[in-house]
């Protein structure tokens, strides 16, 4: 059963997209979804990372609480600058920061997280994943920064998955 569904809610969600997309339930579109839900997760399995073995689950609540308030405050600082201030004014700025994490699915939601906050951007990992360059508009305090994505983002992605 593994080998013809290597991922189960993968494929629920595929079946379940396609016949949402097509706002019908006839026999093709059914067939259609029941060979999409078995064909991309049997194709894209190469492409995932290695398995998820989350290790403390609680940690997850306070991390997403993290992320949703971290959110809201760069959503807020980033439109008040764009009011206010000229786009030659914002000024944008690399950040180098080491890690510690080395787990590719804790790589992976960092790399979300990163990429969903307003205000920063994901620009490279290190071939050896031991340094993130970070874009970050408005830069404060870089050590502040540094330890801030530390605390908040690296360590409970590391007591999760690591």
């Amino acid at each position: 059963m593994k080998r013809l569904l290597p991922s189960p809610v993968l494929s629920a969600a595929l079946a379940v997209l396609w016949l949402l997309l097509n706002q019908a339930a006839d026999p093709a579109t059914l067939l259609m979804a029941a060979v999409l839900a078995v064909a991309i997760p049997a194709l894209t399995a190469s492409l995932r990372p290695t398995p998820v073995r989350i290790r403390r689950p609680g940690v997850i609540l306070r991390l997403a609480a993290h992320v949703a308030i971290d959110m809201l405050r760069s959503g807020l600082r980033l439109g008040w600058l764009l009011l206010t201030r000229r786009g030659a004014d914002l000024p944008a700025t690399f950040v180098r920061i080491p890690l510690d994490v080395r787990d590719p699915n804790a790589l992976a939601t960092l790399a979300l997280i990163t990429c969903l906050t307003p205000a920063t951007a994901w620009a490279e990992l290190s071939l050896d994943r031991s340094v993130l360059l970070l874009n970050v508009m408005a830069l404060g305090d870089e050590a502040e920064l540094i330890a801030t994505f530390k605390q908040r983002y690296e360590r409970p992605l590391m007591e999760i998955f690591e």
